[in-house]
């Protein structure tokens, strides 16, 4: 049985340990509720036609295993070793490991490039209907393999192909207008809106962008 949004916060609360890193937590919380609730269609990890979400802001994966757990995708009870030595739940999320995680990640900078290569990989294939989601952090910007991947994805209209910037004013650079200016100019669709407002998340995540890649910059606190 799957579990509501409110029972999230208990499910966080089982995750004990040093290493958390709670912002990264509680920042991506409502963006991945809503996407998993509402958007992905991932509920056979082996079905061809599922659409791929890649969590590229990896290094605090707490909330990413919460709503897994939320959904029925794996087992609550592996909450409780998250961290450990013979938990699958490490610090970073492992695709060997965890049912549906499609990408190893926490290195800054390669989620969307990794996003690009499946784009690109289901379309050689000839596989149209599955989107590409790939969640990053504002700070990830400061890679400049983020840029390429940008510039790529706009230039060879990688329609399927959809970013979630968590942006939590966390950057080292930024740009004229902000990041979805960045994006527009690459030839992407693109959109900001509150990454805590559920309403506003699901409209920016099913916004119609023919032709175009598509970015949901997701303003949330800055960070401490």
């Amino acid at each position: 049985m799957t579990k509501t949004y409110g029972e999230l916060p208990g499910l966080l609360s089982r995750m004990t340990g040093a290493e958390k890193h709670g912002p990264a937590a509680t920042s991506t919380l409502d963006a991945l509720w809503v996407l998993y609730e509402r958007v992905l269609r991932v509920a056979d990890p082996a079905d061809p036609e599922r659409d791929r979400f890649l969590l590229s802001k990896g290094h605090g994966p707490m909330a990413y295993y919460a709503v897994l757990a939320a959904k029925g995708l794996l087992p609550e009870e592996w909450l409780d070793g998250f961290g450990g030595y013979h938990s699958p739940l490490g610090h970073h999320p492992d695709r060997t490991l965890i049912p549906g995680v499609e990408i190893g990640s926490g290195s800054l900078g390669h989620g969307l490039p990794l996003g690009v290569g499946t784009a690109l990989g289901l379309r050689a294939q000839g596989l149209t209907g599955p989107a590409v989601w790939t969640l990053l952090g504002d700070a990830e910007f400061d890679e400049g393999s983020n840029h390429e991947a940008v510039a790529y994805a706009g230039a060879v209209a990688l329609d399927r192909l959809h970013a979630v910037v968590i942006d939590n004013s966390s950057a080292t650079h930024g740009w004229p207008g902000g990041i979805a200016a960045r994006f527009a100019a690459a030839g992407w669709s693109a959109v900001t809106v509150d990454g805590h407002d559920h309403q506003a998340l699901y409209a920016a995540f099913t916004t119609e962008h023919p032709g175009r890649p598509h970015a949901v910059i997701a303003r949330v606190e800055p960070k401490n």
